[in-house]
């Protein structure tokens, strides 16, 4: 590893991560890498679940705050929730023990947009950050960070934190030098504009500079990321991935759009990957994309020369994907760029791109309300990570979701969203595997018929009662509900186990 650390003063920090776990207090913020499972510390979490439960095993206490990037991987969140070591957790998780620590109340935690996460903590939202642990695949003999396969929030907490931790991560490519590219938004008031004009713009260094003098601890690595590999593809998939390519198709007949000019931000799972595949046989070229994260079918574009750039703060690729990333990281390095979470979801270049948004949803109401956190409106999901950052500044913004879930007893079109992340005011189109619902310049309810005509068969009816009673209930008639019924799908799933009801 001697050759991964080049700088001398910081090859003299190394020491195992239980040794640097000492560094880390009681009540401790930490801000750490990580990103849709990758880039993430892969020994530090352990150690610290660790130190957490021989602490508690005496009857001591030690919680820390976590900030990361966004999610990260089962032997990160999921080690240290286990060991209740997490006292309050933002900006954005996945893990399923954390998730259920965070419905149990068990843990405080704050779903932020990403874009905000950066900069609230530069402006001391969260106090004094106390400790940065940050993975990389290499350190230079000046002490600059290569970074490894993400960037995140990493340049703003190793500037705010009092100490450094970082992990120097072996199975990383050496290779992912330079795909990086490493700005630093100044410091408000006054900020000056993001230089950046076209998705492949080059605007800073392919490594984080840091003060030296604040490391105090290096540990070595070779874990790979663990990121879950995607189901396969099935109809449903395909069936959405089909009618967002004919969205896109009405945009070109519409004159908003080009062949060669479609620019992409997409969401991360099977949907997301279905429609890369779709593009992959399509008139596209050229395709561009300006989002959060690179996914196996933007792997998959790139190979096919249908593809030429992407720019992300973060790679989202399952097992397989990720090795080959590693083996030919150098010739994707010249397709792909790396931002810094600030640069990567900022609302000024999300704007200038002119993107077409595609994200995930838990429902949809029948105005175009979107809820993407909340189950039946009180229990946590993940969180609404970029979406909104992406929906509020795309040029298009778009849903996808299959118009049922739990074999058919939940619907994704409801008539009141039981929890509202997306207003009316920026969702503009909403797709299941029952077809598109455009919602560009339509009044409410002139979206309504729409709305029902995306939901499942099953539930089409039951919308259209809803409907019905809510326009002769309520008073006024520009967004008319029954607000006695309006969460009757909800409650009737709470109480049978199916929003049809008994």
């Amino acid at each position: 590893m001697s050759d991964r650390i080049a700088n001398s003063a910081l090859r003299s920090k190394v020491m195992s991560a239980a040794e640097a776990a000492e560094f880390i207090a009681h009540g401790d913020t930490i801000g750490m890498s990580g990103f849709t499972g990758a880039a993430y510390p892969k020994a530090m979490p352990t150690a610290i679940a660790n130190k957490a439960k021989e602490f508690h095993g005496r009857g001591d206490q030690f919680q820390v705050n976590i900030m990361t990037g966004a999610s990260t991987a089962p032997d990160c969140d999921g080690v240290m929730a286990e060991a209740d070591a997490i006292y309050y957790r933002m900006p954005y998780q996945s893990d399923p023990t954390m998730r259920s620590k965070i419905n149990a109340a068990e843990m405080r935690y704050q779903d932020i947009h990403l874009s905000h996460s950066g900069l609230q903590v530069e402006q001391g939202f969260f106090g004094q950050m106390q400790v940065a642990i940050v993975e990389v695949t290499r350190i230079t003999k000046e002490g600059r960070l290569i970074p490894s396969s993400g960037v995140g929030n990493n340049v703003d907490y190793l500037e705010k934190a009092d100490k450094i931790i970082i992990e120097v991560n072996a199975w990383q490519s050496e290779n992912l030098e330079g795909m990086a590219d490493i700005y630093t938004v100044p410091h408000l008031p006054n900020r000056t504009p993001i230089p950046i004009n076209n998705v492949g713009d080059r605007i800073g260094t392919p490594y984080i500079e840091i003060d030296t003098t604040k490391v105090v601890a290096v540990v070595e690595t070779d874990a790979p990321d663990r990121n879950s590999p995607f189901k396969p593809i099935d109809d449903t998939s395909k069936q959405i991935a089909g009618h967002f390519l004919d969205f896109l198709e009405g945009e070109v007949t519409a004159g908003r759009l080009k062949y060669d000019q479609y620019v992409m931000q997409s969401g991360v799972g099977n949907v997301p990957n279905a429609v890369m595949a779709g593009l992959l046989d399509s008139k596209f070229e050229n395709i561009q994309a300006y989002t959060e994260v690179v996914q196996d079918g933007m792997l998959d574009l790139i190979d096919a020369g249908k593809m030429t750039v992407a720019s992300a703060t973060s790679f989202a690729l399952s097992p397989e994907y990720a090795d080959k990333m590693n083996e030919e990281a150098t010739r994707y390095r010249e397709h792909l760029v790396l931002r810094p979470l600030q640069i990567s979801n900022s609302p000024e270049v999300i704007r200038r791109m002119g993107l077409i948004a595609s994200n995930g949803m838990i429902e949809a109401d029948i105005y175009g309300n979107v809820n993407s956190t909340h189950v039946a409106g009180t229990r946590m999901m993940n969180g609404i990570g970029g979406s909104g950052d992406f929906t509020r500044n795309a040029f298009a913004s778009t849903f996808i979701s299959p118009s049922i879930a739990k074999g058919g007893d939940i619907s994704a079109i409801v008539p009141f969203a039981s929890h509202i992340d997306h207003t009316e005011h920026d969702a503009m189109v909403i797709i299941t595997e029952r077809g598109y619902a455009d919602l560009r310049g339509l009044a409410p309810r002139d979206r309504v018929a729409k709305m029902i005509k995306v939901a499942h068969p099953d539930y089409q009816p039951l919308l259209e009662e809803y409907v019905e009673r809510a326009q002769k209930s309520s008073k006024y008639m520009q967004t008319p509900h029954d607000l006695e019924t309006a969460l009757s799908f909800h409650i009737n799933f709470e109480k049978t186990g199916s929003m049809k009801g008994q």
